[in-house]
């Protein structure tokens, strides 16, 4: 196969003009990309359905670790995946010490929390309020003030708790 390259008109047999051979491997690449996310077994489940809950509708239980803590579990499996819970804990309730496998988040609605973590200082989280405890992070929370506090809280995979500040 010849081919002209450039301005030059010289042709080169088996050769192609500078920056084919690339555009080439790139849809190549984008090719395969495609083939590997298409194959990909989490492609194959069903679509996941939306979720929308009133606050009303939150069916919460008490706590088996934390007598003063109300808790449901909004979305996922926490014995297998990540998830997604709603809690409630009233005014001086506290969550000891403690630390998961998984990342935890945590996002104030309603109240004031003193969230701790090993190498921070304590910090009162109101409305809005975030924190973000890496995996296997000592961290507790409490309750402060008046209000009863309501917390969303994600974990990043499945749900363990190691209770106390070693971590």
């Amino acid at each position: 196969m010849e081919r002209t390259a450039g301005s030059s008109g010289k042709t080169f047999a088996g050769h192609q003009p500078k920056g084919e051979g690339m555009k080439r491997g790139v849809t190549l690449g984008l090719v395969a990309f495609v083939a590997a996310l298409v194959s990909d077994p989490v492609l194959a489940q069903p679509a996941q359905q939306g979720v929308m809950r009133p606050l009303e509708g939150v069916n919460f239980s008490r706590s088996d670790e934390v007598k003063c803590l109300s808790e449901a579990i909004e979305i996922g499996d926490p014995a297998t995946g990540p998830s997604t819970w709603i809690l409630k804990a009233p005014p001086g309730c506290v969550v000891p010490w403690h630390a998961h496998t998984a990342q935890e988040q945590l996002f104030i609605i309603r109240g004031t929390a003193l969230a701790e973590m090993n190498d921070n200082p304590p910090t009162r989280l109101g409305p809005g309020g975030f924190a973000m405890m890496g995996a296997h992070m000592p961290h507790q929370f409490s309750c402060a003030g008046n209000t009863a506090c309501l917390m969303i809280v994600t974990f990043d995979r499945a749900y363990d708790i190691k209770w106390g500040k070693g971590g």
